[in-house]
């Protein structure tokens, strides 16, 4: 197995602005920070000069109202590489997705910080379908921020998944069988987190027509 390549995270605009040498540490300058602006960098050197220069201005396109914004509109921030979205997202926020296959097919899911488009983590693939992924995949962000002590708003571009949260309870009608018994496995220990824990968390639903593809999409359409 390849060893994870280090990164160096510098925060320009944040609690305390400076170089950190792990996720951990830049999330905690920047989550709740208004305008947080910050960036991974491969070695210290690039981190180092990046923070001398200071962060490079942004060049928001005007939109008209009702005007639909595709993943290939989006405009793209020269210092982050990373989409720039109307400003009535969330950036500090997370978003999930889930991909399948065929429907049912293989599935997978996973979660992405909007700000950086940073992969917090993917899950799959497993038999199941698209509804069940983005369900569990709003159950694992849940259960991340409850790890993590986070409290972040989450999106989802899933009315039922929202819906089944909202239950919680999935109302996949999937059958129970030898290939689908990993989901299922899944899915019950997501409906059991979800009734042991108290209802405080935002989920909001992604506008796909105006914001363009969810950052945690899987780019497969």
């Amino acid at each position: 197995m390849s060893k994870k390549k280090k990164k160096y995270y510098v925060v320009w605009e944040g609690k305390t602005p400076g170089i950190y040498d792990n996720w951990t540490d830049c999330q905690l300058q920047v989550n709740g920070w208004q305008g947080a602006r910050f960036k991974s960098f491969d070695s210290s050197k690039e981190a180092e000069d990046a923070l001398k220069k200071g962060p490079a201005p942004i060049v928001r396109k005007a939109y008209t109202k009702g005007e639909k914004r595709t993943s290939s509109a989006l405009e793209i921030d020269p210092l982050t590489n990373t989409p720039i979205y109307p400003s009535e997202v969330i950036l500090n926020s997370i978003a999930v997705d889930g991909a399948c296959s065929g429907n049912p097919g293989m599935m997978e899911y996973r979660g992405v910080y909007v700000a950086t488009g940073e992969e917090l983590f993917r899950v799959g693939p497993f038999w199941g379908t698209n509804n069940i992924g983005e369900f569990l995949a709003l159950v694992h962000v849940l259960a991340y921020m409850d790890k993590h002590k986070m409290k972040l708003p989450i999106y989802s571009d899933s009315r039922n998944a929202i819906s089944w949260i909202g239950k919680k309870k999935c109302r996949t009608k999937l059958p129970e069988n030898e290939k689908t018994a990993p989901v299922w496995d899944l899915i019950r220990r997501g409906e059991k987190w979800l009734k042991e824990h108290r209802k405080n968390w935002t989920i909001i639903k992604w506008e796909t027509a105006q914001w363009g593809e969810i950052p945690a999409d899987f780019g497969r359409k």
